[in-house]
């Protein structure tokens, strides 16, 4: 079996999302999706890596791994040729399963659970949808399609009873980003009193009306010094979060473990890092103790399982992220089941609920808190034939002829 043509998907509407097909002279075609920098995405793909693709057996994933990555500016990165390679990568291995009739989870080993946690990242339905990626004011979306789980603006308004809903629907972990307002406020060099005391207020609304019913995850994108971050620890710490995710910039891992021997909280390690090698110099250092990989960031599943793997020498728990398109989050389900070492898989029911569903023929079965193991071949998800007849949509394909 051979490799005769790769394709790229983009809609106007879902811009920052691409997906790709990898065509083969079967008949088999395997699905693969990255996020944000469509269009770079796709120029690398057709422009540099098709050629390293056309021809080759598809099966020979872990070679073809390499070689799309084994470029002067594609080492240990999350840019534009880092998330094309992971779109490749998850794509081939849909492929792959496809080709032996089982569900990607079971290619790479086989379940490890019958149901995982998740918690709820409480993003609303525009958040990072279309060209929407940059905070506005903190809003990341806010005022977009109404619906049921508009919770951006539940947690930034009215946390409590959003924990009271989650609760009801028997989700036990929530994630929010309460103190990015101020860091946009001050470029993160510094917090005043007055945007402590907002940024704490949903934590004591939470705690408040639920106690210690569900678990509270922080996410700080990156967005303070160490100096700051560290202060914010210590102020959080009564309300008992689970973990602190991405306080400081993850580029100093020295930097980060001075964060982590401050704090007895979870520091959560991250999504903005590219293939394995910085997850070791941040375990080397004592910097994480939660490894949280991206797979359409990161290299796809092959580098996935070994972050995963990584992380298990150093007894860490994994953590797939998922905030962004349908076919990514279908390949950290699989990547959950498959490692012994997945702590909880994160998702975002305004998304799993909502446009998700615009795009894609299933999702992930989530009842009570729990994902379910995704069936059928592959990644057992495919685009809806609505999206290929799109008027927004472009397509382009480097094929053998």
């Amino acid at each position: 079996m051979k490799i005769t043509a790769v394709e790229t998907l983009i809609t106007e509407e879902f811009a920052n999302v691409v997906w790709v097909r990898i065509h083969t002279d079967a008949g088999i075609v395997g699905l693969g999706e990255t996020f944000y920098g469509a269009g770079a995405v796709a120029a690398h793909i057709h422009d540099t890596l098709a050629g390293r693709l056309l021809g080759r057996d598809p099966l020979r994933i872990e070679a073809i791994n390499r070689d799309l990555v084994n470029l002067p500016m594609a080492q240990s990165s999350t840019g534009a040729e880092y998330r094309a390679a992971s779109a490749i990568d998850i794509a081939l291995w849909d492929l792959f399963g496809k080709v032996c009739g089982q569900p990607v989870h079971q290619m790479l080993g086989g379940a490890c659970f019958d149901k995982i946690r998740v918690y709820n990242t409480c993003a609303g339905y525009q958040y990072v949808r279309s060209h929407n990626i940059k905070p506005v004011s903190g809003s990341w979306g806010l005022g977009g399609a109404a619906g049921p789980y508009e919770d951006l603006d539940a947690f930034m308004n009215r946390a409590d009873a959003l924990a009271e809903n989650l609760l009801e629907n028997g989700i036990g972990a929530m994630k929010i980003w309460p103190f990015d307002p101020a860091a946009q406020e001050t470029n993160g060099i510094y917090i005043t009193a007055a945007q402590m005391k907002k940024a704490v207020e949903p934590f004591e609304k939470i705690r408040k009306a639920v106690g210690d019913k569900i678990e509270i995850m922080v996410e700080f994108h990156c967005l303070w010094n160490l100096p700051t971050a560290k202060l914010i620890a210590k102020a959080l710490e009564p309300y008992k979060p689970t973990w602190y995710e991405d306080p400081i910039r993850m580029n100093s891992a020295a930097a980060l473990a001075e964060y982590a021997r401050s704090t007895d909280v979870w520091v959560c390690a991250s999504e903005t890092l590219g293939s394995r090698y910085p997850y070791k110099d941040l375990l080397e250092a004592g910097a994480t103790h939660v490894a949280m990989v991206d797979l359409c960031w990161t290299g796809g599943l092959t580098e996935g399982r070994k972050i995963a793997a990584l992380a298990d020498t150093w007894h860490r728990p994994f953590a797939p992220h998922d905030c962004t398109g349908p076919v990514g989050f279908a390949a950290a389900v699989h990547a959950s089941f498959s490692q012994p070492n997945t702590l909880i898989q994160e998702s975002v029911r305004a998304f799993y609920t909502g446009w998700y569903k615009e795009l894609v023929t299933t999702v992930p079965r989530i009842e009570n808190g729990y994902v379910y193991p995704m069936e059928g071949p592959g990644l057992g998800v495919e685009l809806l034939p609505a999206v290929f007849e799109r008027p927004d949509l472009t397509r382009r394909i480097s094929s053998i002829d």
